[in-house]
C-alpha cells in the first residue's frame, strides 16, 4: 500500500512539469535547423482529420462546394455477463454514483446497442475546419462533439471552439471505438465521468517550431462534467432520487433548502503539455503532464427515507501520462506493441449538508460540515499484435491509492484501494470491423462505512462487435 501527501503531490507535480519545460526549452535551443512543428508520432494523421485537406494545400473554394463533409458511422454492439452487480468503489459513491452503477459506458448484463456514432468532418474554408459527432442510443441522441478549429493562425497556434473532449491526459480525447478495450479505464470514468471530460469552451494550443514534437495548450471550459466539475446550481434540474413507487417529493421545497452556489461559466480551467522525443526508427514515445481547477463542484443524493445530501465547493486535479508504441512492420498489426499509463490526483473541498424531511416536504433536522477529499487513480495497459489481424491486451486499474475523506477538523478516513484486472483478445477481419472478447475481475476495497455493501468482487465477460463505415475505418496501430 502506498501513501501520498497532498503537499508532496503538488511539489512532485511541479517538479515534473518543470522538468518537461526544461526539456522543451533545451530542445528548442539546440535544434540545428528547426523545420517547424512535426506531426504527432503517436498518431501522424489523427482520426478526426483523416478526411480533411492538409493546411498547406488549402485553397479558396467556390461557395457551391465549400461544405462537402466526409461522413462516417460507427456501430458498437455488446453482450455482457457479470457474476455480481457492484457499487462504485468506496470513497467514489458521492452523489448517488454508487447505486445501480453499470459496468462502464453503457455496458449492462445482456445485449447492448451501446451507441451508433455519426461523424461529419470537413474543411469549411481556408481558415476553418469543422467536425460534429452525434451519438445515438436506443432512447436518446447526444451531441458528443461539435467544434471548429483554425487553419491559418501564425506561429504554430491553433484555436478550437465548441463542444469537445479535452486534451488532458491521453485517453480522454478518444471515442469508445478507439479504445484498446471494451470499456474505458476507471481513471477516466470516475474522475471525468462516463463520457469523459467533454465540455463547451475554447482551447488554445501551440506547436513551437522545433524538430521535436511539442504541444502546449490551455482550455477555458463551461464546467459541467461529472467527477471534477459537476454543476447543479439552484435551477430546475433532476434530483437523483431513490423513492418507493408512487411517491414524489416536493422538489421545489428541496431545491429552496439546498442553498447551492450559483455561478455562471466558465467554471473549469485546464492545461496540458505533451512532448515526443525521437527514440529511433519504428519507435514512438510521448510524455505528458496535465492539470485543472474547477471553481464549482456540486453533487446531491436523495434517499427514500426523506434524507437529502448535498456537496458544494471546488476542486483541482493534476496528472501525468506516457505512451510508447512500437511498429513491428508486420501485416495487419502483427508484432505491433503499445504500452500506456496515466496517473491522476485530485482534491475536492466541499461544504456538506444532510437534511431530514417529513413526507419529503417539511424540514425536520439538518447536519452540516466541511469535507475534503484527496483521491487518486491510475491504469497501466499493454496491447500486442501476436498475429496478423489479432491482438491481445492486459490492463490494471487502481483507484484510491490515496483515498482520504476529511470531515470538519477530524482525522482523515481512509476508504481503501480498489483494483480491476482486465484482459482482451481482438480479431479484425478488415480495418472496418472488429470482434473482441474481454474478461475482467474487480476487487473493491472492503467498505466498512456502509452496512449495505455486501459484495466487493465480481467477474465480468463481454463480447463486442464494432463496425466502421466511412473515413473512420482505418485504425492507427
Amino acid at each position: 500500500m502506498f501513501s501520498f501527501n497532498s503537499g508532496r503531490s503538488r511539489v512532485g507535480m511541479s517538479a515534473f512539469i518543470a522538468c518537461i519545460a526544461g526539456a522543451l526549452f533545451a530542445s528548442a535551443i539546440h535544434a540545428e535547423q528547426p523545420t517547424g512543428p512535426v506531426s504527432d508520432p503517436l498518431d501522424p494523421i489523427p482520426y478526426r482529420m483523416r478526411a480533411l485537406q492538409l493546411q498547406e494545400t488549402a485553397s479558396p473554394m467556390a461557395a457551391a462546394t465549400a461544405f462537402n463533409p466526409a461522413i462516417s458511422v460507427i456501430f458498437d454492439f455488446t453482450y455482457a455477463y457479470s457474476t455480481e452487480e457492484l457499487d462504485a468503489p468506496p470513497g467514489f459513491e458521492m452523489g448517488g454514483h454508487g447505486h445501480g452503477h453499470d459496468h462502464g459506458h453503457g455496458i449492462e448484463d445482456g445485449f447492448n446497442l451501446r451507441e451508433v456514432e455519426l461523424t461529419l468532418s470537413g474543411t469549411v474554408d481556408p481558415y476553418f475546419d469543422a467536425m460534429a459527432t452525434l451519438s445515438f442510443s436506443e432512447d436518446h441522441v447526444e451531441v458528443e462533439e461539435a467544434y471548429i478549429t483554425t487553419r491559418m493562425l501564425p506561429a504554430g497556434l491553433q484555436l478550437k471552439a465548441g463542444k469537445f473532449l479535452s486534451d488532458v491526459g491521453y485517453i480522454n480525447k478518444q471515442h469508445p471505438h478507439d479504445w484498446a478495450f471494451v470499456d474505458a479505464p476507471w481513471m477516466r470514468e470516475y474522475f471525468f465521468g462516463d463520457e469523459g471530460l467533454s465540455e463547451k469552451g475554447v482551447q488554445l494550443s501551440w506547436l513551437p517550431p522545433t524538430e521535436t514534437y511539442i504541444r502546449l495548450g490551455l482550455e477555458v471550459l463551461q464546467g459541467e462534467s461529472e467527477g471534477i466539475a459537476n454543476y447543479l446550481g439552484s435551477g430546475d434540474h433532476e434530483i437523483t432520487t431513490m423513492l418507493p413507487d408512487g411517491e414524489t417529493p416536493d422538489r421545489n421545497r428541496w431545491r429552496a433548502d439546498k442553498d447551492l452556489t450559483e455561478k455562471d461559466g466558465p467554471r473549469l480551467f485546464t492545461g496540458f503539455a505533451k512532448v515526443a522525443p525521437d527514440i529511433g526508427m519504428n519507435h514512438a514515445l510521448q510524455l505528458g503532464a496535465f492539470g485543472g481547477y474547477s471553481r464549482v463542484m456540486q453533487l446531491e443524493e436523495a434517499h427514500s427515507s426523506g434524507r437529502l445530501e448535498t456537496w458544494d465547493g471546488d476542486g483541482w486535479f493534476g496528472g501525468v501520462d506516457a505512451v510508447y508504441k512500437y511498429d513491428g512492420q508486420g501485416v495487419m498489426g502483427h508484432r505491433n506493441f503499445v504500452l500506456q499509463t496515466e496517473y491522476i490526483y485530485r482534491e475536492l473541498d466541499l461544504a456538506y449538508k444532510s437534511r431530514e424531511f417529513e413526507n419529503f416536504s417539511s424540514l425536520v433536522t439538518t447536519d452540516a460540515n466541511q469535507q475534503r477529499w484527496r483521491q487518486d487513480g491510475l491504469y497501466v495497459q499493454g496491447v500486442y499484435g501476436f498475429a496478423p489481424r489479432w491482438n491481445a491486451g492486459l490492463r490494471v486499474d487502481v483507484l484510491g491509492i490515496k483515498n482520504d475523506g476529511f470531515e470538519g477538523r477530524g482525522e482523515p478516513e481512509d476508504f481503501g484501494t480498489s483494483y480491476r484486472y482486465t484482459g482482451q483478445i481482438s480479431y479484425a477481419p478488415t480495418e472496418f470491423s472488429r470482434i473482441r472478447l474481454q474478461a475482467s475481475y474487480t476487487d473493491l476495497a472492503e467498505d466498512d462505512h456502509d452496512g449495505d455493501h455486501d459484495h466487493h468482487d465480481a467477474w465480468m465477460f463481454v463480447l463486442q462487435f464494432n463496425m466502421s463505415l466511412g473515413v473512420h475505418g482505418a485504425h492507427a496501430f
